[in-house]
This record gives C-alpha cells, sequence and structure tokens, in this order.
C-alpha cells in the first residue's frame, strides 16, 4: 500500500489508514493517552516534556517484535493508535501470541468503528504472523471497552494481576 499504509477504513466521506507511527507521531499518542481518564490517572499527559514518551517509542520501534501503528483521517492527524506485540512461548504446544496494547481512539472517532477496524487489524496481523492466540488486558474500571471487546469475539478467561514500581 502506498506511503507505508498498512490498511485502509472507509466510511462515508471518511477514510482511515493504519501506519508504523513514527517519532514525529510521539505528541500526538501523549495527547491521546492525556484524553484518556484512566490513563490520565496513571500519569500520561500530552503535556510538558516528552523525553519519557520518545525513549519508550526508540525502544518499541526498534524491536522487530513489537509493532506501534497509528490511525491517520485522511492524511491528517493521528485519531487511533496501539500496539501489537509478539510473544513466543512453551505454553500451547509453543504457540506464539499476539498481545494488544494501549488501544486509544480520538473521542471524535470513538462510535465509528475505527476501534473495531484496528483490533481487527491486530487479530489479523497476529494470524498472520502465525500466532496461535491474540490477548489484551483492560483496566477494571473500563466497562464499556470490556463489552466492545466482546463484541469483537474476545472472552474474559482470566484474571490478571500487575506489579507496579
Amino acid at each position: 500500500m502506498p506511503g507505508g499504509e498498512l490498511a485502509r477504513y472507509e466510511f462515508g466521506k471518511h477514510r482511515v489508514s493504519l501506519r508504523r507511527a513514527e517519532v514525529s507521531d510521539v505528541p500526538a499518542l501523549a495527547a491521546l493517552f492525556g484524553a484518556d481518564p484512566v490513563s490520565a490517572a496513571r500519569g500520561d499527559s500530552g503535556e510538558g516534556d516528552l523525553t519519557d514518551y520518545e525513549r519508550a517509542f526508540a525502544a518499541v520501534d526498534a524491536d522487530p517484535r513489537h509493532l506501534l501503528v497509528v490511525a491517520v483521517e485522511d492524511e491528517g492527524p493521528v485519531v487511533g493508535t496501539l500496539q501489537l506485540s509478539f510473544l513466543p512461548g512453551l505454553a500451547r504446544r509453543g504457540a506464539w501470541r499476539g498481545q494488544i496494547e494501549a488501544v486509544q481512539v480520538a473521542a471524535s472517532q470513538q462510535g465509528r468503528g475505527v476501534g473495531a477496524w484496528m483490533v481487527g487489524w491486530a487479530v489479523d496481523e497476529s494470524r498472520r504472523r502465525g500466532c496461535g492466540l491474540v490477548q489484551l488486558t483492560s483496566a477494571t474500571e473500563r466497562v464499556d471497552a470490556h463489552r466492545f471487546y466482546e463484541r469483537l469475539g474476545f472472552t474474559a478467561s482470566h484474571v490478571g494481576f500487575k506489579l507496579t514500581f
């Protein structure tokens, strides 16, 4: 696809393209996280020094097992993002896993199918790369997100735990 485009989604007069994120997208990504109340409560913000985000972007971008993508409306602003990681493992007879993280969609795009399209692309890409399953986590307070993922075919099959430093 032209210009590094990974996929295209069209609805009405709107066109959204999915492409690999670039370092120049970091301010827009930080703003998406900062606009989300759950992420903002964890310290994400689109304001101020972006050095931590830039350092993290460099690490993700340099590792071929991680793919950070952005959704861009009509060659314009970033309106969504997700990170897709490919994890090897011994369980399930050595099955690889696609791990979806940090799904964010701008408020202006919510309800238009952009998030479902992005997650669907991540599932397809995981399958294309030989993964045996796709997994994700979602904060317990994100009840609407849980319904969204269930509509996409995901099941709440495990209880997750985190230890924050």
